[in-house]
């Protein structure tokens, strides 16, 4: 079971480092609240309240469609493919990108919601076409890779828990980070991380594909 785990926080770590519209959020709560070093625990608590209710959701809709092997394969073969163009699109806006100048942390327009952070974690989540698409995709083959189902309680916790554990292991440096005063990272680090990354998903994206396409009858619960 320690697998679901491993594997659910290296995806949503790789996921996670790439810049998105709940980073920017972040950044922009960290320079804004008094106690701006908590912004990311409650806004990762939002972020983590709304994946649960998906993940229950995603589950309990598709428990009919856990026995229907042509069902699973499609869902296998198309998450699998997301995440292999994720982690091109990763790869490629790094190489397109002048990290030889400073990687700034700077405050960027928030567009939309500015309140509370909790509650915004929760919207700026759901307005993020990536992170839906991810979930649909992505997110729903890893549970059907494992066999996770509601029955399944403990999986279910590990692959939440091991997903959320990425999120935090990211968000919370980089809050407490910007509170403090911090300006900028090391320009060079970051580039070979996201390119770390990208080539994680892309394999792990092409393992994903095959694994589901060429062994189908494992997915079956």
């Amino acid at each position: 079971m320690i697998e679901i785990f491993i594997l659910s926080f290296l995806v949503a770590l790789s996921g996670a480092l790439i810049p998105g519209p709940l980073l920017t959020f972040t950044i922009y709560k960290s320079k804004k609240q008094k106690r701006g070093y908590l912004a990311a625990i409650y806004i990762l608590l939002g972020h983590a309240t709304i994946e649960l209710a998906l993940i229950i959701a995603l589950l309990a809709g598709a428990s009919f469609f856990f026995q229907n092997i042509i069902f699973l394969t499609l869902v296998g073969f198309i998450g699998g493919i997301l995440l292999v163009i994720y982690g091109i699109v990763t790869i490629r806006g790094v190489l397109k990108t002048d990290f030889e100048t400073d990687f700034i942390l700077e405050e960027k327009m928030v567009k939309g919601y500015k309140g509370n952070s909790y509650v915004g974690g929760i919207l700026v989540s759901l307005s993020n076409p990536f992170w839906t698409i991810w979930w649909a995709g992505t997110g729903f083959l890893m549970m059907v890779r494992f066999n996770i189902t509601l029955l399944m309680p403990i999986e279910m916790l590990l692959f939440f828990l091991g997903h959320e554990l990425g999120d935090i292991i990211w968000y919370l440096p980089i809050s407490i980070f910007v509170y403090y005063g911090g300006k900028s990272l090391n320009p060079k680090i970051y580039k070979y991380v996201l390119i770390v990354c990208g080539v994680f998903m892309i394999v792990f994206g092409f393992y994903l594909t095959f694994d589901t396409v060429f062994n189908p009858l494992h997915l079956k619960t």
